[in-house]
């Protein structure tokens, strides 16, 4: 019996917490968007294989030493940590401590949970290694500019206009954030608020850079919101557009004003980068 019950303790079921299911769920749902649908594959794919990955209970793959030794809830371990950190012995008392520690003083935190034998998930590794370091968000950047046709932008510039509009979102989800703060819904601070707002923009690879240095917290949230509601825009525009416009404008047939050569569309982007560089 007890050999049993021991078997039933070391199952995943028995610590699967209400928020690992829902996120379990919802991995499912991208999973089955991106190869049932076909809704954008390459975003929705892996993020729902990482976020099944993420939440698979007492695995810790996403988790840091420092976290798993939280986790394990070891009261001399614990006590250690808190002598350092000068707060309470207890786990909610360290995690804030945490928060408002140093960068360096975190890292001496971690050296001290591998010290005592805790080891990082494989995906807090690729976490520290690709997005920590910022060189995902940049190699993304690359990928998606390479896959990016300037030709209708090269072919009739007024269209820039439309892509500067977009911008607008990302100071009315700012302005959004802090609303719910103000009014005590849901607490964000201003960098945080700042990072939420980012996905605005319906720029993934920026969301994540700029979560990563203003709101590491939220970099899981923010990454599966951004990319998610990108991907499913086959499935959020229909009904706007439907609602603003008519069947007569939505017959229009959209044709490109020329032909833009390959040389301008090489020269476009390198261009604009010395500019930038040059500018800014």
């Amino acid at each position: 019996m007890e050999s049993l019950n021991a078997l039933l303790q070391g199952m995943g079921l028995m610590h699967l917490g209400a928020g690992q299911a829902i996120m379990l769920l919802v991995s499912l749902l991208l999973l089955w968007l991106a190869i049932a649908k076909k809704f954008e594959p390459l975003l929705l794919l892996p993020i729902g294989f990482g976020g099944l990955l993420s939440n698979i209970p007492e695995a810790g793959m996403a988790l840091t030493a420092l976290e798993s030794l939280l986790a394990h809830h070891d009261a001399g371990q614990l006590a250690v940590i808190a002598a350092k950190l000068n707060c309470a012995p207890d786990v909610h008392a360290i995690k804030e401590a945490l928060a408002l520690a140093l960068p360096s003083v975190q890292g001496q935190m971690e050296n001290l949970a591998v010290d005592m034998g805790y080891t990082p998930g494989v995906l807090a590794l690729f976490y520290k290694v690709a997005i920590g370091s910022g060189v995902a968000p940049l190699v993304i950047f690359m990928g998606v500019g390479a896959m990016t046709d300037f030709g209708p932008l090269l072919a009739n510039p007024r269209t820039l206009l439309l892509g500067a509009a977009a911008q607008f979102g990302i100071f009315a989800t700012v302005l959004g954030a802090l609303t719910l703060n103000y009014f005590g819904l849901i607490s964000f601070t201003l960098p945080q608020a700042a990072a939420i707002g980012i996905i605005g923009g319906a720029d993934g690879p920026t969301a994540i850079y700029l979560s990563g240095k203003l709101a590491p917290e939220l970099l899981g949230a923010i990454a599966v919101a951004a990319y998610s509601y990108m991907a499913l825009v086959p499935l959020i525009q229909p009904p706007i557009m439907r609602a603003l416009t008519t069947e007569t404008e939505r017959k229009i047939r959209m044709v490109q004003l020329r032909t833009v050569s390959k040389r301008e569309k090489i020269l476009f982007p390198v261009v604009l980068l010395l500019l930038v560089a040059l500018l800014l």
